[in-house]
């Protein structure tokens, strides 16, 4: 097969490497004038490359078949094909990674997000217009005006081993609380409920750990205990391995009686409640928990000087309850899963609301938890569980010490078996004062 005879316009190959030569001739004189070393690198570098180029000419001088030709030639052949394909398969392995998406952890479906929008979007709507709304789970009801009340948020995927041991915490204050209770679906619940967990589950979609779905479980809570009782005032999350360190009245008497927050600027400058909960900036962690979904991903909403982390378990005041339940703009990003291979480092619970109230209202949360948690042994993300032979009223007392001048109110993590030991000392030492 011969080539189509070239265009007098065309160069022939002869007179491009005549002009190659003249070129290479030039750049190589000694005649030049004399150039800064920045010049003199340029010029060697383009001195080079027409060597090559010479060189290339010299090679394929005798080839005279064009491209196309040999394109229709030889891709015809399955041997060259089979060639071809496999030269290309590390091309594919460098650059797939950057065309196709990372692997990610399950997101939460779309069907729950939609739920979830539903029923924050009736708790905001209630809480403004001032009534408790209507309708849902938990018995939601409207109630006449009373003192004010402290919502507790049973998130569980077991069950309630302790409720005998909370039964008689709430005993006598009926009118100070209300019980609230998410438990995941898929965990098949094997005692039944007690007096006061009964009719007050809320529904509840599937949890996971590494997963914001833990964030969605919560704020459901919030948005139930909003919608139920507009006499909720404080809203304290808690899990089934928590047990209380203190009686009814001595937890009430210490939300209740916190000295607050300054309100913002105005007249009368009345104090409002403020929220516990753990807010740290200084963690070792925190970058690698920053890119768990990604480098960039949480910018521009959340820079990383403002990313913080705090113990799941807290207790707000219901202004920031209602915060949490509005918040869109947060949420979009914390809702995006984080990447598979940085499961290790994923815990939105511990980022998601220390973060959002920290850029909201730094003054109004007190950066501290009143839950107590060992982490002295920790196993595979979980802290120190505490077996019936650990329980003692040494242990209790030693519970609710901090640094600082406050108590513990709560305390976790409390294995199924030690009921029985902390109800021996529940009333000479954990609702003794």
């Amino acid at each position: 097969m011969r080539c189509r005879k070239r265009k007098a316009s065309q160069k022939s190959p002869t007179s491009s490497l005549s002009f190659l030569l003249l070129l290479l001739r030039r750049i190589s004189s000694p005649n030049l004038p004399k150039s800064s070393s920045n010049s003199r690198e340029i010029l060697y570098k383009i001195k080079r490359l027409l060597v090559l180029f010479v060189n290339l000419h010299q090679i394929t001088g005798g080839i005279r078949l064009c491209w196309w030709e040999f394109a229709v030639m030889y891709t015809s052949s399955p041997f060259v094909v089979s060639v071809l394909l496999l030269l290309s398969l590390p091309l594919i392995f460098l650059l797939a990674p950057r065309i196709l998406p990372p692997k990610t952890l399950p997101a939460i479906p779309e069907p729950d997000e939609a739920d979830d929008l539903a029923l924050f979007r009736r708790a905001t709507l209630a809480s403004v217009e001032g009534g408790g709304g209507g309708g849902g789970g938990a018995g939601m009801r409207r109630r006449p005006a009373s003192p004010p009340k402290i919502a507790f948020m049973f998130l569980i995927n077991s069950d309630i081993a302790h409720a005998p041991l909370w039964e008689r915490f709430f005993h006598g204050h009926e009118r100070l609380f209300n019980v609230y209770v998410h438990a995941d679906p898929a965990v098949e619940l094997l005692l039944p409920p007690t007096k006061s967990f009964r009719g007050r589950f809320i529904p509840a979609k599937a949890t996971q750990r590494a997963s914001p779905t833990l964030i969605s479980a919560a704020r459901r809570l919030l948005a139930a205990a909003l919608l139920d009782d507009p006499a909720n005032a404080f809203f304290a999350l808690i899990s089934q391995h928590c047990i209380p360190l203190h009686s009814f009245r001595y937890v009430y008497r210490a939300l209740i009686s916190d000295p607050g927050a300054p309100s913002p600027a105005g007249p009368l400058r009345r104090r409002r409640h403020r929220s516990f909960i753990e807010i740290v900036a200084d963690d070792s962690g925190l970058r690698t928990r920053y890119i768990a979904r990604g480098d960039n991903v949480m910018l521009p909403e959340v820079p990383f000087e403002l990313f913080r982390v705090g113990s799941q378990f807290f207790i707000l005041a219901r202004r920031h309850a209602l915060l949490v339940v509005r918040d869109r703009r947060l949420w979009k990003k914390f809702r995006i899963p984080c990447l598979t291979k940085m499961k290790e480092s994923c815990y939105p619970e511990e980022h998601y609301f220390p973060t959002l109230l920290d850029m909201q209202d730094p003054e109004g949360c007190t950066r501290y938890s009143l839950t107590r948690v060992n982490w002295t042994d920790s196993v595979g993300g979980h802290p120190h569980t505490y077996t019936p032979g650990e329980v003692s009223g040494d242990l209790i007392l030693d519970l609710r010490m901090s640094n600082s001048t406050y108590s513990y109110l709560f305390a976790r993590k409390f294995s199924p078996d030690c009921l029985n030991p902390l109800m021996d000392i529940a009333e000479t030492v954990i609702f003794r004062d």
